[in-house]
C-alpha cells in the first residue's frame, strides 16, 4: 500500500512540474508562431461541438453564438491637423460610407467601423481605411472591455489592417476556407452598423470574384456607387479586388466586420457596398478570408506584404475588345505587355497571348488571376494556359518579387497612440543585419505610412531603429516600453538609414 502511494504522490509531482515548465515557456514558444498556428493551438485547446450547418433549418444562432464575442467594436479618432483637406474628405466618406462619423466639432474628429479577433493574445484584422492615419485606435470587446490598439501593418492594395492589444485569452473567430465558399450558400454579416454592436443579419453569396474598381480610384466616388472609405491612392495595377458579393444587410459601421458560414468560420472581412445613398441596398462586398491570410501573415512576419507578381499587363476580352483587338478569342486576359526579365518573359509567354487558365481554373476576367497570385509569394510557381494560334499552351510561370515597400521623399498620450503616429511597421533585425550595421540591436522599418512622422521626418523603408528616448530596441515589445517613457511629449529616435548614415532625431509629439 505504501509503495502504491509513493507511486502516486510520484506522478502528481512529475505531473505538476510537467504543466509549470509548459506554462513557463507557452508565451515564448506562441510569440513566434504565425497567426495560422495559434490558431490551431487555440482550437486543439478549447475543443468544442463542431457547429452543424444550418441551412436546412434556417437557424443562424449556433454560427452568431460562435461569432459574435470576437467581432469588435473599433473607434478611431483624428487630430485637426491629420491629413488636412484629404482628412475632412476621408471623414465625410467615412459618415457616408462605411465608418460612422461622429457629428462635428472642434478638436478631434471620430470615426468607427469593426474588427475581427483572429488570434487569442490580441492581433485584429480590421479594414485599412477603418485606421488609416487615426491618431488613437480604441477596441471595444463584445464583453465591454476596452483597449488601445496599435497598427502592425497595413495593406492598401487589398484594403486590409493588422492591429493588436494588449491582452490574452481572447475568443476568435475560426479561419475558414473562401474557396469553398459556393453562390447561393447562407453567410452571417455581424458587425456593428450605425453604432449598433454585435449586429448580425444573414443573406447569401450572391457571387465570387467580384473587380469593382474601388480600390486606388477613390477620386471616382461621386460617379462610382460603390463605397468605402480611404483616401490611399496605389496604383491600379497594384490594387486587388476578388471581393465575395453578398445580400447579407452591411451598412455604414460594417466594414471590418465579419462575413461568416453556417458554421462559424471567417470567409471574408467586409469591404465596401455599391449604395447611391450610402446605406444597405442589397450589395456587399467582402474581401475573401484565403487572401487576406497571405497578407496578414506577411504582415505579422514581415512588416509588409512580400507579393509576387507575373510580369505582365493585360486587358479583360469580351467581344467587343476582341474585335478591336483581332483576336479569336472573346474572353480571357489579352497580354499587352510583357515586363522584361519578369516571370512570364523567363516562362515565354509572349505579348498576344491570352491568358485562359491558372492552375487548371478558367480566367474570364482579372480577379481570377489576381486572387491566385496575390494569395502566392515571390519563388512560388504557378501554371497558366494560355491560348496562341488557336491553340492552348501551357507555362510554369515563378513569380517575381515585389519593389521594397515606397516611402515619399507625448506627453500623457498611451504608448499605442504614439505608436501609431509613428506611422511605421518593424521587424527586429536578423544576425547578419546587425553585422551589416555594426550594432547590437535594432528594428528595420519596413513600411512607412503617408502623412504620419516617418513619412514627415523622411526617416524611408530599409532604416535601422536602434534606441528611442535611449533605450534599446530589439522588438516591437520594447518599442512599447520605450515609447511609454516620453516625457513632455520629447521623443528621442536613434538609428541609421539604409546607406549606413546615422541619425538622432529629437521629435516633439503633440
Amino acid at each position: 500500500m505504501k509503495k502504491f502511494g509513493l507511486t502516486l504522490l510520484t506522478a502528481f509531482i512529475g505531473g505538476a512540474l510537467a504543466l509549470g515548465a509548459y506554462k513557463l515557456t507557452e508565451s515564448k514558444y506562441t510569440d513566434n508562431m504565425s497567426i495560422a498556428d495559434k490558431q490551431k493551438v487555440y482550437f486543439t485547446s478549447n475543443p468544442s461541438a463542431p457547429i452543424t450547418s444550418s441551412a436546412g433549418e434556417v437557424d443562424f444562432t449556433q454560427a452568431a453564438a460562435a461569432v459574435t464575442p470576437a467581432v469588435v467594436y473599433i473607434r478611431v479618432t483624428y487630430s485637426n491637423n491629420s491629413g488636412g483637406e484629404d482628412q475632412s474628405e476621408l471623414q465625410q466618406m467615412f459618415g457616408q460610407m462605411f465608418g460612422q462619423q461622429m457629428p462635428r466639432q472642434q478638436g478631434p474628429q471620430m470615426a468607427s467601423g469593426s474588427g475581427v479577433i483572429i488570434s487569442p493574445d490580441g492581433y485584429i484584422v480590421t479594414n485599412n481605411h477603418v485606421v488609416d492615419k487615426a491618431d488613437k485606435i480604441t477596441v471595444n470587446t463584445n464583453d465591454h472591455r476596452t483597449f488601445q490598439a496599435k497598427v502592425i501593418g497595413t495593406d492598401p492594395n487589398t484594403d486590409l489592417a493588422l492591429i493588436k492589444v494588449e491582452a490574452t485569452n481572447l475568443p476568435i473567430v475560426k479561419l475558414g476556407n473562401s474557396d469553398d465558399a459556393k453562390v447561393g450558400e447562407w453567410v452571417l454579416a455581424v458587425g456593428n452598423p450605425f453604432n449598433l454592436t454585435s449586429t448580425v443579419t444573414a443573406g447569401i453569396v450572391s457571387a465570387k470574384g467580384r473587380n469593382i474598381g474601388i480600390i486606388g480610384h477613390e477620386d471616382d466616388q461621386q460617379q462610382n456607387p460603390f463605397g468605402r472609405t480611404s483616401n490611399k491612392q496605389p496604383s491600379a495595377n497594384k490594387a486587388i479586388e476578388s471581393f465575395i458579393q453578398t445580400d447579407a444587410a452591411i451598412n455604414p459601421g460594417n466594414s471590418g466586420g465579419a462575413l461568416v458560414n453556417t458554421r462559424g468560420e471567417l470567409i471574408g472581412i467586409n469591404s465596401a457596398i455599391a449604395s447611391h445613398t450610402g446605406s444597405y441596398e442589397g450589395y456587399g462586398f467582402a474581401i475573401p478570408i484565403n487572401l487576406a491570410k497571405k497578407v496578414l501573415n506577411d504582415i505579422q512576419k514581415y512588416g509588409s506584404v512580400k507579393r509576387g507578381y507575373v510580369g505582365v499587363s493585360f486587358t479583360e476580352l469580351d467581344p467587343d475588345i476582341a474585335a478591336q483587338l483581332k483576336t479569336s478569342a472573346t474572353s480571357g486576359l489579352y497580354v499587352r505587355d510583357i515586363v522584361p526579365n519578369g516571370g512570364a518573359e523567363q516562362a515565354g509567354i509572349k505579348a498576344g497571348d491570352v491568358i485562359v487558365k491558372v492552375d487548371g481554373s478558367p480566367v474570364y476576367e482579372s480577379s481570377d488571376l489576381q486572387e491566385r497570385v496575390g494569395e502566392l509569394k515571390p519563388g512560388d510557381k504557378i501554371n497558366l494556359t494560355v491560348l496562341r494560334d488557336g491553340s492552348e499552351k501551357n507555362f510554369s510561370v515563378t513569380l517575381k518579387g515585389d519593389l521594397p515597400p515606397r516611402a515619399d521623399v507625448a506627453s500623457n498620450k498611451s504608448s499605442a497612440e504614439l505608436f501609431n503616429k509613428l506611422g511605421a511597421s518593424f521587424v527586429p533585425l536578423s544576425r547578419e543585419q546587425k553585422s551589416k550595421f555594426h550594432v547590437n540591436s535594432g528594428v528595420m522599418v519596413t513600411q512607412v505610412r503617408p502623412g504620419r512622422l516617418f513619412d514627415d521626418t523622411e526617416i524611408p523603408v530599409g532604416s535601422v531603429i536602434t534606441s528611442i528616448n535611449k533605450k534599446p530596441i530589439n522588438s516591437i515589445a520594447d518599442m512599447d516600453g520605450a515609447i511609454s517613457s516620453t516625457r513632455n511629449g520629447l521623443l528621442v529616435i536613434s538609428g541609421y538609414y539604409p546607406d549606413g548614415t546615422s541619425f538622432h532625431n529629437t521629435f516633439q509629439v503633440q
